[in-house]
C-alpha cells in the first residue's frame, strides 16, 4: 500500500484513552490489568520494544507490538552541542515526512521542544519551516514520542549528568500547534497524565506556542489545564507584523493580546510575549516602547513576560539577529517600562538549531 506524505499514520497507544486500552489488550483475548501493565513498561519505565516484556504471556508479545506499538518515528539523524547536553533530532514519518525535536539539559531542568506539524501552512518569512509548507499535522502519538524519545535519553543515562527526567515541553518546534489542535490537546493529556497511564509530567512545565490563532486560543484556555501560553508577536504594529506573520492579517496584534490578556485571567498563568529580534527589521528602540505601551494597557499586574529571541538565521536567508548593541538597548526600554524581559539562552546554533533547518537539510541530501 502506498505511503505518500499526508496518509494518516497507524493508531498507536499513545493515541488511546486510557479506557480504550483496556478495550484494546481484550480485543487481543488479555485481561484489562494488562492495559496498567503495558503502560507501565511504556510510560514509566520509557522500555520501547513489548517482546522484551517478559511479564507479558510470550505468545502474545509480537502481537502487542504489531497491532498497539507500530513504528512511527524513525530517526535519521542526531546531532549534539554542548557537549552532549544539547540533541537534536531528526525524524522520518512513516510516510516519509520529516519532523525534528530538541532536548536541552541545563544545571536545574531538562526541557525538549518538540513539533507538532510536519512543515508549517503559517509562511512567516525568517522562519524556515514556514518556506517549505506544510506536508501534514502529526498525530497525537507522533507528537507524544518526541517527548517519549526524550525522557528515554534522560532515563538511561545518554546525555551528560546521569539519569533525569523531562521538566519542560515546550511546542515550538516545526508546525502551528494551534493549526493541529485536536492532536496537540491529546498529546498535552497524554503529557500530562499521571504515570503509568501517562508520562506524568507537571502542566505547567508545558507551554503551547501560537501565532496567533485567536479561537484557538480561547478553547485552550476554555479547557482548565494550567499549560503555559506563548504567543508569537515578533512586532508591535500591524503594518510591520503583516510582513513578518501573515496570518495578522485575520487576527490583528489588538485581537491576539486581548486573546492572551484573558487567557492570563482566566488561567491566572502568565502569558510569555516571544519576540525574535531581527536586525534593523524589528530592533528598534521606538518599538520596544510601543511594545511596552501595547502591553500595559491591558493590565499592569504582572499578566505576561517577554522572551526575546536572537534569530537563528537561516542559510541563505537575508533574515539574521540583531547586533548585540541593538539588543541590549531594546531590553533596557523594555526594563525603563518595568515590563519583565529576559534574552533566550540561544542553544545549538551548531547544530542547525533553528526550526526546520536540520529537516530542510536532511531532506536537500
Amino acid at each position: 500500500m502506498s505511503t505518500g506524505p499526508g496518509r494518516r499514520p497507524p493508531k498507536h497507544w499513545m493515541d488511546l484513552g486510557v479506557d480504550e486500552r483496556i478495550e484494546a489488550v481484550r480485543a487481543l483475548g488479555l485481561p484489562a490489568f494488562r492495559a496498567k501493565q503495558i503502560s507501565t513498561h511504556w510510560f514509566s519505565r520509557c522500555e520501547h520494544d513489548p517482546r522484551q516484556w517478559t511479564d507479558l504471556p510470550a505468545a502474545v508479545r509480537d502481537e502487542v507490538a504489531d497491532k498497539l506499538f507500530p513504528q512511527l518515528l524513525t530517526p535519521v539523524q542526531a546531532l549534539s552541542a554542548d557537549h552532549g547536553r544539547t540533541v537534536k533530532v531528526a525524524w522520518q514519518l512513516h510516510d516519509g515526512s520529516l519532523v525534528e525535536s530538541v532536548l536541552m539539559r541545563y544545571p536545574h531542568r531538562t526541557t525538549i521542544c518538540i513539533s507538532s506539524e510536519a512543515g508549517c501552512a503559517m509562511n512567516c518569512p525568517f522562519c524556515a519551516t514556514g518556506q517549505g509548507g506544510l506536508q501534514r499535522n502529526l498525530s497525537a502519538a507522533e507528537i507524544v514520542g518526541q517527548v517519549l524519545d526524550g525522557a528515554r535519553r534522560l532515563a538511561n543515562g545518554e546525555i551528560p549528568g546521569g539519569p533525569g527526567r523531562i521538566n519542560n515541553v515546550v511546542f515550538m518546534g516545526m508546525g502551528e500547534p494551534m493549526a493541529n489542535f485536536k492532536a496537540v490537546l491529546g498529546a498535552v493529556r497524554e503529557i500530562t497524565r499521571p504515570e503509568p497511564d501517562g508520562l506524568g509530567i507537571s502542566a505547567r512545565g508545558v507551554t503551547v506556542s501560537t501565532i496567533g490563532m485567536v479561537p484557538r486560543i480561547n478553547e485552550l484556555s476554555d479547557t482548565g489545564i494550567p499549560a503555559t501560553l506563548a504567543i508569537s508577536l515578533h512586532a508591535p504594529d500591524d503594518e510591520l507584523r503583516d510582513e513578518l506573520v501573515p496570518l495578522n492579517k485575520h487576527f490583528n496584534i489588538d485581537a491576539v493580546l486581548d486573546a492572551a490578556w484573558a487567557y492570563a485571567e482566566n488561567t491566572k498563568r502568565r502569558v510569555s510575549i516571544e519576540y525574535a529580534l531581527i536586525k534593523d527589521i524589528n530592533d528598534q528602540s521606538w518599538r520596544a516602547d510601543l511594545l511596552a505601551r501595547r502591553l500595559k494597557e491591558r493590565g499592569d499586574w504582572g499578566w505576561c513576560h517577554v522572551n526575546l529571541i536572537p534569530l537563528n538565521p537561516t542559510p541563505g536567508s537575508k533574515w539574521t539577529a540583531s547586533r548585540r548593541e541593538d539588543e541590549e538597548a531594546f531590553v533596557r526600554h523594555l526594563e525603563n517600562h518595568h515590563v519583565p524581559v529576559t534574552v533566550r539562552d540561544t542553544r545549538g546554533r551548531e547544530i542547525d538549531g533553528a526550526c526546520g533547518q536540520l529537516a530542510a537539510a536532511v531532506k536537500a541530501r
